[in-house]
């Protein structure tokens, strides 16, 4: 297999990038100018290129919500225009095949404080938006079909309880709480909470209005549509093990969109044991291009490939396993010749593309960004979102030659005030001899020889990457005058399978000697200071933080955000069954191994103030860890501190809630590291 370089300059990109600077003097960055900036996603090119509808998201300080408004901006000139209000939040634009309408979700709660989320649609030549499905529960997700008459719909069953307490509304009454009734092995989900056995079906409906029609059943869950060219056959991705709840295995099926007819038998297409999903329909309806992790084996260290199947079934085949990096979101070109897909590449997410002909992979947007989406349009063109360190994410527009250009700048009043910090990106030899990378972020308003504190800050995952993405942490912590080390230490994603699995089932040994390495590095660069440094992260970057603390006394603040410490109490807790058995085994058969690895254990060791913070509701790292984190370092008398976010799961959401988190990361520094 061949690799060609990228055609695109990346110098040539960053000058698109700019924005002209104001005559007025650049300020630090705040807090309040974090929560001020918009997050740009969700972009969908109409069929004649000409426009790309978008979602940008905001936080509402009065309110104390966020609100996400569907916009769309001019390929050709830049002019944005706002197509749906502000007093509701609508998500998933997409066109109709003729670009007559733009259908999106949406639940218009500014109507109706109990309305449902449904699909909407807006008549380009004007008008208020309309609603199309009209489902009691309300819809999941949605896709055009290609006469733009029907859609695809996913809808999940209406459960007992919640069909009681709507017809107790109804009738005025007020909705009794209802006990969790569990019968499922995986029973618990982050940010819905306990599960029931109410499942998520594909449906079809024959135009506004009408009756859907279900298409799939069964106790298991349906996602991803993707209509066939021709709309007799839609490809959806689901899991028909005998029990779904204890493995990954999901696979591709095609299924009849005849509603006429009584419902068909699904067809399966592949039969990896692993994770297939993402299907993308060839658009001569021959084959399907969908994404394979084929060493399920490994959880979240196996690759996720490129692959193809014959739409009448047969040999499944894998493209991408001599790249060896993780593969997003393939969509094939207009003539059929081409697949498209993101990866992440050491520190990099390029859009690259396959070439059926020759078997092999170009980057077609690459350089120091990170591209978080993309829609493909005619003749060759394409809409993407990319983000650089000093773009917190906008629209940019490639055309038919490959010419890169950004077409919006949502942010750009805002960054034209301020000073942001530039990374490095920096290659060092861990103490294995390995080649690992991180980026620094050179500490900002450092006078003279003077050499600035430093933390270290952690990325979740385990399996993930920093990248050229802003970071909205580095920042605030360069405006506050620390440089900030990020490590992808052995564990990350990136590198390639062997990279990513170094770390199965010995967490917190060789992915810390890497990240210790990354400091050191920095200090030799002389752009940290040994003797005031701090580490924190979220998540796996908590995690990690966890056993930082018990194997060093290097550090003189910590803030492990999100963590976990004690792994056999979170067994039955959280919603990693499936992971910790694969990874560990059972807990009562295998627990030398479950206690070798958790840092819990080694609390002893700590010397560190240390401040834990989390999600009341978060399942996926469930907070009783920081608690037993925290409990066990007041016990033993060392500085600490507990920060509990009611109602919040893994991801912290309330405007105000994230404001707090970030002052609570930088005054803990200030405070310990600093010395203030």
């Amino acid at each position: 297999m061949k690799y060609l370089k990228s055609s695109l300059s990346l110098c040539a990109l960053l000058a698109l990038a700019a924005v002209p600077a104001s005559a007025q003097e650049k300020r630090a960055i705040t807090v309040d100018d974090l929560l001020a900036i918009r997050d740009v996603s969700s972009v969908d090119l109409s069929p004649d290129g000409a426009w790309a509808a978008y979602t940008v998201k905001r936080n509402d300080m009065d309110e104390d919500k966020t609100f996400t408004r569907i916009w769309m901006v001019s390929m050709e000139d830049g002019t944005v225009l706002p197509l749906t209000g502000e007093t509701y939040s609508a998500s998933d634009p997409q066109w109709s095949p003729d670009g007559s309408q733009l259908a999106f979700l949406a639940a218009r709660d500014d109507l109706d404080e109990d309305a449902a989320t449904q699909v909407w649609t807006l008549d380009m030549r004007g008008g208020e938006a309309l609603a199309y499905t009209d489902v009691t529960q309300g819809v999941d997700g949605f896709e055009w079909a290609p006469d733009g008459k029907r859609m695809a719909l996913l809808i999940s069953d209406e459960s007992d309880n919640a069909k009681a307490d709507r017809e107790a509304k109804a009738n005025g009454e007020t909705p009794k709480e209802h006990p969790y009734v569990i019968d499922r092995l995986q029973f618990k989900e982050d940010g819905v909470g306990y599960l029931d056995r109410t499942y998520t079906h594909l449906y079809v409906t024959a135009g506004r209005n009408e009756a859907p029609v279900q298409l799939t059943f069964g106790q298991r869950d349906d996602s991803e549509p993707d209509w066939s060219p021709d709309g007799k056959q839609i490809a959806y991705v689901s899991n028909h093990t005998e029990e779904p709840d204890d493995n990954f295995n999901s696979d591709i099926f095609t299924i009849p969109a005849d509603t006429s007819a009584a419902p068909a038998d699904p067809r399966q297409l592949t039969f990896n044991p692993g994770t297939d999903a993402s299907p993308d329909w060839s658009p001569d309806g021959k084959s399907i291009a969908y994404t394979a992790q084929i060493q399920p084996e490994l959880v979240w260290y196996a690759t996720i490939h490129l692959a193809v199947v014959s739409a009448d079934g047969g040999k499944e085949e894998v493209l991408t396993e001599a790249l060896d990096r993780n593969v997003y979101s393939p969509a094939f070109s207009e003539d059929g010749r081409t697949i498209y897909f993101l990866s992440e590449d050491s520190g990099t997410q390029p859009v690259s593309a396959y070439d059926l002909r020759k078997n092999s992979i170009r980057k077609v947007i690459d350089g120091e960004l990170a591209v978080t989406g993309f829609d493909l349009g005619p003749k060759g063109t394409m809409a993407a979102v990319v983000s650089t360190p000093a773009v917190p994410g906008d629209i940019f527009f490639s055309d038919k030659r490959g010419k890169l250009s950004q077409v919006t700048h949502t942010n750009a009043d805002l960054l034209d005030q301020l000073s942001l910090s530039t990374p490095q990106f920096v290659d060092f030899t861990n103490p294995d001899g390995d080649t690992v990378q991180e980026f620094i972020y050179p500490a900002l308003g450092i006078s003279g020889n003077a050499v600035p504190p430093a933390i270290l800050r952690i990325h979740g995952g385990p399996v993930a990457q920093f990248d050229y993405g802003f970071d909205p942490f580095a920042q605030i912590y360069a405006a506050n005058g620390y440089t900030t080390v990020m490590v992808n230490p052995r564990g990350s994603s990136g590198r390639g399978q062997d990279y990513s699995s170094a770390i199965w089932a010995d967490w917190g040994n060789r992915d810390f000697a890497d990240v210790m390495a990354g400091v050191d590095k920095a200090v030799e660069m002389g752009l940290a200071d040994e003797d005031r440094l701090g580490v924190g992260g979220w998540s796996y970057g908590g995690i990690l933080t966890n056993y930082v603390i018990t194997k060093t006394g290097r550090f003189k603040g910590a803030v492990s955000g999100a963590s976990e410490a004690n792994y056999t109490a979170n067994y039955g807790h959280d919603i990693y069954q499936r992971e910790w058995v694969m990874e560990l085994g059972l807990p009562w058969e295998n627990q030398s191994e479950w206690h070798r690895i958790s840092p819990f254990y080694q609390i002893g060791n700590v010397t560190t103030p240390s401040l834990f913070i989390g999600g009341g509701a978060d399942w996926n790292v469930p907070i009783l860890n920081s608690e037993e984190m925290y409990q066990a370092l007041r016990k033993r008398g060392i500085e600490t501190g507990l920060v509990v976010y009611p109602g919040e799961d893994h991801s912290i959401g309330r405007p105000s809630f994230v404001a707090d988190r970030y002052q609570r990361y930088v005054g803990w520094y200030d405070n310990h590291v600093k010395g203030e």
